[in-house]
């Protein structure tokens, strides 16, 4: 099966709680096509280089899925009935990147860097 890696932005005014209700839509879309879901993230509240429809800011998620085209087709189609995702990515893969992707490992050196910078100060 074709593997996907499907990112989405959700409005900035949205709870946590309503990302991950939008995540776990996202990921009963893909199991009832006969795909699966292996691995979720929640990149968490990012500023967004300009404004898309009056939001500065925006909730990022990564999902890797494993699913038949027509399943990616029906996602994009509620990705774009849904008012609150404001834009989403879906790209073919070759394989899945294993353990956390680049932007979580780069906020945790972020972290790491702030907890240094303190100690120094």
């Amino acid at each position: 099966m074709p593997l996907y890696e499907h990112v989405f932005l959700a409005r900035q005014d949205l709870s946590q709680a309503q990302v991950d209700a939008l995540a776990a839509g996202i990921t009963e879309i893909v199991e009832q096509g006969g795909g699966k879901v292996s691995k979720t993230e929640t990149w968490g509240l990012k500023s967004l280089a300009y404004k898309i429809d009056r939001n500065r800011k925006a909730h990022f998620v990564l999902l890797n899925i494993e699913c038949p085209g027509p399943v990616v087709a029906e996602l994009e189609r509620q990705n774009r009935i849904n008012e609150d995702v404001i834009r989403w990515l879906t790209i073919a893969v070759d394989k899945h990147e294993e353990g956390p992707s680049a932007q979580m490992r780069k906020n945790e050196r972020d972290r790491k860097r702030r907890e240094r910078e303190g100690e120094r100060i």
